[in-house]
């Protein structure tokens, strides 16, 4: 008998295209596809239980299907629908709380993989460089969804000491870009206007949609030869952009503007229902955030197949052009940086972007 694989938070987009995947895997026999709304979205062969994590019943899901990996993917910062901040909160830390200790009762339960983010490490200005899985945060996030990952990633860690029988993958997700990716981040980037912090210009990563739904897959079946696929890992493309560089790629302008002017916007938008523009999305707009994925490729054994630019430019042109097209905006560059320079010197013959 194949495996029996549940997941949960499919009625959001990502969920969905990881349900209808690992059905195609040869090992997989069945996959119980789990959350408290029915899914707009087709799920394939998968069976659906209408359950939310929250409460008790996720162990009998477990137990009537005898279930023996466990894919939690309803760690979001995003709420679904007309839901509140509030509701995301309770299903982001009660819900991992409730299916945890369904899992450690659960004696057919061998491997849980757990879709985290890499904002636990948080955004600050006296943060390194570049973050490892094993570098504390400078200073833990104080509020929303970062804060909300790093309780999960605490409760997970408790799991995995009280069962070691059990096989643990914590994958943490730098920004999730994609022509269907959905999260403040991408709402931000789908703005006319990007508001950014005066004086700074931070230096970001993505990774794309299809490398989550690979990256997940890998993490949910028996490690292939000479990898390994339990513990914690960053997984984010090769390279990085300055938002500056991703407004001009987006042909959207920026309005730089004073820390507290941006604070107050954020909180506009977020009454308008504009965007999610939350204290911890200015931090990381601020500070930007890099994290080093050595592990992903030596020990997971996963090579991504977008990198942070090649990533951006599917998202970019699945947004259209914005009000400067980059094209443009380069051409407009380039006259600039052929003009006559003062005081001497030889111009340069193309632009830096």
């Amino acid at each position: 008998m194949g495996k029996v694989v549940l997941v949960t938070g499919v009625a959001r987009r990502l969920g969905g295209r990881f349900v209808r995947r690992i059905q195609r895997d040869p090992e997989v026999d069945r996959v119980v596809a789990v959350d408290a709304v029915p899914p707009e979205h087709h799920l394939g062969g998968a069976h659906f239980i209408r359950a939310d994590i929250r409460q008790p019943a996720i162990a009998r899901v477990l137990a009537e299907h005898s279930v023996d990996t466990v894919v939690h993917m309803d760690v979001t910062g995003t709420p679904l629908g007309s839901g509140s901040r509030a509701t995301v909160k309770e299903t982001n830390v009660i819900g991992t709380m409730q299916l945890l200790g369904a899992c450690q009762k659960s004696p057919t339960v061998k491997r849980l993989v757990v879709k985290s983010s890499t904002n636990v490490y948080g955004s600050a200005p006296r943060d390194p460089a570049v973050f490892t899985e094993t570098t504390p945060p400078k200073s833990l996030p104080s509020g929303g969804f970062a804060k909300d990952t790093v309780e999960v990633e605490g409760y997970v860690r408790g799991f995995a000491r009280r069962r070691p029988d059990v096989a643990v993958c914590v994958l943490r997700f730098a920004n999730i870009l994609g022509p269907g990716a959905d999260s403040p981040l991408a709402s931000y980037f789908s703005l006319p206007v990007l508001p950014t912090v005066l004086g700074y210009d931070p230096r970001l990563q993505f990774v794309h949609e299809d490398d989550v739904v690979d990256v997940l897959r890998i993490a949910s079946h028996e490690p292939r030869r000479g990898t390994l696929n339990s513990g914690t890992f960053n997984v984010a493309g090769d390279g990085v952009l300055l938002l500056s560089q991703c407004a001009r790629r987006l042909g959207r302008p920026t309005a730089p503007l004073l820390l507290p002017a941006v604070t107050w916007i954020g909180s506009a938008m977020r009454t308008l229902g504009m965007t999610d523009f939350s204290p911890e999305q200015i931090r990381l707009l601020t500070h930007g955030r890099v994290v080093r994925t050595q592990q992903m490729r030596e020990t997971l054994g996963y090579e991504p197949a977008y990198t942070t630019a090649q990533t951006f430019a599917d998202f970019a042109r699945s947004r259209g052009p914005g009000l400067l097209p980059p094209e443009a905006l380069a051409g407009a560059v380039d006259r600039i940086a052929a003009l006559p320079v003062l005081g001497g010197g030889h111009p340069p013959t193309h632009s830096a972007n």
